[in-house]
């Protein structure tokens, strides 16, 4: 049997803005480097404005995050009480975490087509998006605390691997040896 000859030019990145999430995109730009392949951003917003605080903060480092969100106060506003749908303020924190990715790594050359900012299911916008934009490959990264979870993927992986029609890379965090 011949093995079929994989191509991957358009890379879908899930980011929920958690530390597996920003260690994935580490496999991401890899990937991308690798195959000449471009990067699509995706955040799905599920949580409360605190957690989309924190997350964010962990990407870019609080200082940043509130001269964007100073930038864009009343953008800001609306977009985490969820009354504006184009949330400014998230893609220009995903947009500056690329920055920063380049300018931190010898990983620079990377194409970042698009960063999708969506409400909702994070599983299906996802997956929605997957289709949407023709991925060639997903990669996300999953939370793993004990011996359950290490055994299962966190819920939003586990559902997207399960569901989806395009290869799934689910990256773990390393454990730590203390």
């Amino acid at each position: 049997m011949k093995l079929p000859e994989v191509k991957i030019k358009k890379i879908l990145y899930a980011t929920d803005l958690s530390e597996s999430a920003h260690y994935a995109f580490a496999y991401a730009v890899s990937l991308a480097n690798l195959y000449g392949a471009s990067i699509t951003l995706l955040h799905a917003l599920t949580e409360t404005p605190e957690l989309l605080d924190q997350g964010v903060t962990g990407l870019i480092g609080a200082e940043r995050w509130e001269e964007i969100k100073k930038e864009h106060y009343k953008e800001a506003k609306e977009t985490l009480t969820g009354k504006k749908r184009d949330y400014v303020p998230v893609r220009e924190a995903l947009e500056q975490f690329c920055d920063n990715t380049k300018l931190s790594t010898d990983d620079d050359d990377f194409i970042t087509d698009e960063i999708i900012v969506t409400r909702g299911n994070p599983a299906e916008e996802i997956l929605e998006q997957a289709e949407k934009i023709n991925c060639d490959i997903i990669v996300m990264g999953t939370h793993g605390h004990g011996a359950i979870e290490d055994v299962l993927l966190g819920s939003t992986a586990r559902r997207v691997v399960r569901r989806s029609k395009k290869p799934v890379l689910v990256v773990r965090l390393p454990e730590e040896n203390d």
